[in-house]
């Protein structure tokens, strides 16, 4: 079952700068930098309220979030839904019929298991499930 939005991913060409635009711009903290590896990009993120945003930038020109800003350019990427059940979210997602890229949860950012649903089956808004491992 969701729970709630658990964060809003934003793809970014530098990390740095987009760290300093909502340190210095917005007063925000920057929570923590990490690397997830198997996605082939660095993340940083920020405390909103209950919410979290977290900025993208790519480690690899073959990464999805460089392919993502080379396609669309920098902007919101997608939308995590945090859940207790992520593998109950996923089948009920995909009896709905949504598409899914992925059918099993992975490792990702934060310590959390992720999933992501299609933005072409979700009206155009690539989304993530995510719960804690």
């Amino acid at each position: 079952m969701i729970k709630k939005i658990d964060h809003i991913g934003i793809a970014v060409k530098s990390l740095e700068e987009g760290i300093r635009y909502y340190e210095e711009t917005l007063g925000l903290k920057c929570e923590k930098v990490e690397e997830v590896a198997s996605q082939r990009v660095k993340t940083a993120f920020f405390e909103v309220g209950e919410v979290h945003v977290e900025l993208l930038e790519a480690t690899d020109a073959e990464s999805p979030i460089a392919k993502f800003i080379e396609k669309n350019g920098e902007g919101v990427h997608h939308v995590a839904f945090g859940t207790d059940d992520i593998r109950g979210q996923l089948q009920q997602a995909a009896d709905a019929g949504a598409r899914l890229i992925h059918e099993e949860p992975f490792e990702g950012a934060a310590n959390k298991l992720v999933a992501f649903l299609h933005p072409k089956s979700t009206h155009g808004v690539l989304t993530e499930f995510c719960a804690p491992k």
